[in-house]
């Protein structure tokens, strides 16, 4: 008797587990489902915009060549070409379908990535070191004229300011 209560309650154990995965299952298609259709509005709207801006810029290169600039006016209509594609891309092409065209641009350029990446995190180093001195620059200047140093960590206190520990002269 103890082992048929035992498999039953393996039984049960195990149907619970598998129902917990379903909803888990379920609950991430749906997410993804929703996550799906904001890029896809999101990218319909960029091309929408990409494509009114393209527009516009052959609306400059009208007026270049108008002006007998004709060399910068072929530049700009070949970048209203490419804004124009990149525009019809965003709007007819889903999510899955821009995934796909990224995962086979990696598997083809490589190298691209990898030097897509590194100057992205090169950009992000920038950012945080010009954000960082900022900071730092504020805060040296909130504390300035009270004759009490500033710094914090390994070394403070060290410097040609008094601190707020030592006695005053």
């Amino acid at each position: 008797m103890t082992n048929t209560v035992t498999d039953q309650s393996k039984d049960k154990a195990q149907e619970v587990a598998s129902q917990a995965q379903d909803k888990v299952k379920e609950a991430g298609d749906q997410a993804r489902g929703r996550i799906g259709e904001q890029l896809d509005r999101r990218s319909t709207e960029v091309g929408e915009r990409v494509g009114g801006g393209a527009s516009d810029a052959r609306s400059v290169a009208e007026e270049l060549r108008k002006q007998g600039k004709d060399t910068p006016a072929r530049y700009v209509e070949q970048a209203a070409d490419r804004a124009e594609r990149l525009g019809g891309y965003l709007e007819r092409s889903d999510g899955d379908a821009m995934l796909r065209d990224v995962e086979d641009f990696a598997r083809r350029n490589p190298w691209a990535i990898v030097a897509g990446g590194l100057a992205l995190g090169f950009a992000a180093s920038r950012m945080l070191k010009a954000s960082s001195s900022e900071r730092y620059q504020s805060s040296g200047q909130l504390a300035q004229g009270n004759g009490v140093g500033t710094s914090t960590g390994i070394g403070a206190g060290t410097g040609t300011r008094p601190s707020q520990f030592e006695p005053h002269s």
